[in-house]
């Protein structure tokens, strides 16, 4: 009996899960990750911290099973995006620590590329707008700013990757050097109609195309792991950044197809097909995770408090106690009671982009309630994903029929029941929530023959739950207008 490991390497923690030939969980182990903050707006982790957590968590999943490395058949890894690292080619020692995909170091150089007239050109080849959230900035800023650094990337010397090219270097001891489509999509250097490392935008970042990674499908063999470092010869076989490894999780690869991970914030995704979609309406378009050939394309937004905003009921005002409270709560009053609470606590994103927008409470009456409060907060996660669709099916043309969720939210009954009302569709839940783990073990397993094809994969994906509207259409429409003129407020 041979399993599949897949290592989730996220922003807060590293996780490691194992899964057999059914698709489901064998064992798991979890480790944070600290977050460094060395100035206001930057956010930095620790090189070493990452590789230190990655083996630990790899050494307790297989422990916890009992298992050697000589039972995994293959790996797969998914990764927060655009985090960037920088390191010696020859002896794999970082020139400094990662910059964070949340870190605005180098906002005002994207608001100067902007003023310039770049951002169009970066739309046109890269499905990105210039924003500090993507990778390019950050590689520039670190061959800018660390002494010696740009001069040792002209000769050579240096390594750019986001984490998944880090760890597979690692795991490696030093041998591949390589990305995959979804991360290198990520990086605003990557030309996503070509699907080569663009040479204008190098020119335009001034970064040496010496430092790159090679670019593969997903599911390809990246590599083995060093007997030293891992215990066995095992091969690495399928790579994609976390929310496309989820949008595969959810075996999402048929065009139209969209799934919502409730997190932090809330990721939206629908698969385009072969087309790439040109947005008018405020959301990226980006590659999606393939096994091998060319991969197809995604719409993606981005809602920026999703769970957040639960968090933030239970400490900020003290609403409630605990997080699953806010089921029990919403559902103690029979309606909203006329309160939104749009949760823009960081400001509002796709389709809105308003960065200085703040979060607002909308029509308390005296009889206005705990209940009405909690209830209108998870409306409001619904609204906004409400937004990103319907966003969606304007550039796409597509009309949703289903909604896949997974992520922590995902568990709360009120809010999927509310999600599927407010979309007019159904919303499904799978039994394994753990989708991004779960998208880079398939990515590996069809990669390395141990499943055969999506067809017996979709034999192992069964669903949780599954949410089928039911409002009235004159309900809907009264909501949703109530909801318009809340976010009008903010815009």
């Amino acid at each position: 009996m041979k399993y599949i490991l897949a290592i989730d390497q996220g922003t807060t923690s590293s996780r490691a899960i194992i899964f057999n030939k059914k698709g489901r969980e064998v064992s798991s182990a979890q480790r944070e990750l600290g977050q460094i903050y060395p100035r206001p707006g930057w956010v930095e982790h620790s090189p070493v911290e990452i590789i230190e957590s990655v083996k630990t968590v790899i050494a307790n999943a297989l422990l916890s099973a009992e298992l050697t490395a000589d039972d995994i058949a293959a790996i797969g890894i998914t990764n927060q995006r655009e985090t960037t690292l920088v390191w010696d080619k020859t002896t794999g020692e970082p020139v400094c620590n990662a910059i964070v995909w949340q870190c605005r170091r180098t906002a005002d150089y994207c608001e100067k590329l902007r003023r310039e007239g770049f951002a169009e050109k970066i739309y046109n080849k890269t499905g990105l707008v210039p924003d500090a959230y993507f990778s390019a900035t950050k590689i520039k800023w670190i061959l800018d700013n660390v002494e010696g650094a740009r001069e040792r990337a002209e000769r050579g010397e240096l390594a750019f990757g986001t984490v998944d090219a880090f760890l597979i270097s690692y795991l490696t001891g030093g041998k591949t050097f390589a990305t995959d489509y979804t991360n290198a999509a990520r990086t605003m250097l990557f030309n996503i109609h070509t699907l080569d490392w663009d040479e204008e935008l190098l020119r335009l970042f001034d970064i040496p195309e010496a430092m790159l990674p090679h670019v593969y499908p997903c599911g390809h063999r990246f590599g083995e792991t060093d007997k030293e470092i891992f215990g066995a010869a095992v091969p690495v076989c399928g790579v994609a950044g976390d929310q496309q490894a989820a949008l595969f999780g959810q075996l999402c690869t048929e065009k139209g197809d969209v799934k919502n991970t409730y997190g932090t914030g809330c990721f939206l995704l629908m698969n385009t097909g072969r087309k790439a979609v040109k947005s008018q309406n405020g959301l990226i378009t980006t590659l999606a995770a393939c096994v091998d050939g060319r991969p197809d394309y995604v719409l993606e937004g981005s809602v920026f408090v999703g769970g957040a905003a639960v968090q933030w009921l239970r400490d900020g005002p003290g609403l409630i106690s605990a997080a699953a409270e806010s089921e029990s709560a919403a559902e103690s009053v029979p309606d909203n009671g006329g309160v939104y609470v749009v949760p823009a606590f960081t400001g509002l994103g796709a389709p809105y982009w308003k960065a200085e927008a703040r979060g607002t409470i909308c029509g308390i009456t005296r009889g206005t309630s705990r209940g009405h409060i909690v209830r209108a907060t998870l409306e409001g996660i619904a609204y906004q994903v409400y937004d990103v669709v319907k966003a969606m099916e304007k550039d796409s043309g597509i009309k949703l029929g289903r909604l896949a969720v997974d992520g922590g939210a995902s568990a709360n009954g009120f809010l999927m029941r509310f999600q599927a009302d407010i979309l007019d569709c159904e919303v499904v839940r799978p039994s394994v929530t753990e989708t991004t783990a779960l998208g880079a073990a398939f990515l590996a397993g069809l990669s390395s023959g141990y499943w055969t094809d999506i067809d017996q994969l979709r034999q192992t994906v069964t669903a949780d739950k599954v949410y089928s509207p039911n409002m009235s259409q004159q309900t809907r429409y009264m909501l949703l207008e109530g909801w318009k003129k809340a976010v009008s407020g903010l815009l």
